[in-house]
């Protein structure tokens, strides 16, 4: 028999079961991989399963969406890929399958510009071929402007994953475009870059289980990234989705960092 975790031996309580998908285009996510299991796992009680392609086209395909059952045993999959151009309806469907029947999901930065298997220029029609990533997001985004500073501002400062949060700077960052945010989906923060002003962080409930989403179009840079204002967000992004976070903010007793 194997050993209980560390989190199990001090809190009683078994460790949340993330999988991290992360690779393709664009970003050092060699680097960004240990940033994130490093940073997440130091904040929660979760332990952080890494599925990392070294693919950096836009077209990389991840080992671990084979087979319909690929989300099995999971309690959240964190998406961070960058494959804008895997066209293949059939291979997104089953990634989306998984959250259609359950599995919550965290979005962060490129995993809002993957998956374009249809014309995304223009605003998509809910549960049309071309919005099959979007309706799982809750947000459709198509680009970015150049990389400046964003003054981040949370505009929903009781919901559950923003409480005690407080408004920051980025370095250099990119802002991506709202082309529309869903009617369901709630934003938390807002990105301002010079003038231009967009969503950058939201929840949304997807399908008929409605299950939870949580996404973040920050995380470029590495910087970023390892920023305990974004690793905080983060955190408590993937805490909500797993329903660990309570109305009142606070994290649910046995899943926090002190449970370790």
């Amino acid at each position: 028999m194997s050993a209980p975790s560390r989190a199990q031996n001090k809190a009683g309580v078994k460790p949340l079961k993330a999988l991290l998908v992360i690779g393709g285009c664009c970003h050092d996510y060699k680097a960004q991989k240990d940033i994130l299991k490093a940073g997440i796992e130091s904040r929660a009680n979760v332990e952080v399963e890494v599925c990392f392609s070294a693919d950096s086209s836009t077209k990389a395909l991840f080992k671990c969406y084979e087979g319909k059952d690929w989300a099995k045993g999971y309690d959240v999959v964190i998406h961070d890929e960058c494959s804008a151009d895997i066209k293949d309806t059939a291979y997104v469907g089953n990634i989306l399958d998984a959250h259609r029947g359950g599995v919550p999901a965290v979005n962060l930065h490129c995993a809002m510009h993957c998956y374009r298997v249809g014309q995304i220029k223009e605003p998509v029609k809910a549960g049309s071929t071309d919005a099959m990533w979007f309706d799982m997001l809750g947000l459709q985004s198509t680009g970015h402007g150049p990389q400046k500073p964003i003054e981040v501002a949370y505009v929903d400062a009781a919901h559950p994953v923003t409480s005690g949060l407080a408004n920051w700077t980025t370095i250099n960052e990119e802002l991506y475009n709202n082309i529309q945010v869903y009617p369901a989906a709630v934003p938390l923060a807002k990105g301002k870059q010079e003038k231009q002003e967009t969503v950058v962080a939201w929840t949304h409930e997807y399908g008929e289980k409605k299950t939870r989403i949580f996404s973040t179009t920050l995380g470029h840079n590495n910087e970023t990234v390892a920023d305990d204002r974004y690793l905080n967000l983060v955190t408590r992004g993937l805490l909500w989705a797993c329903g660990k976070i309570g109305a009142d903010g606070k994290t649910a007793e046995g899943y926090g960092a002190a449970a370790k």
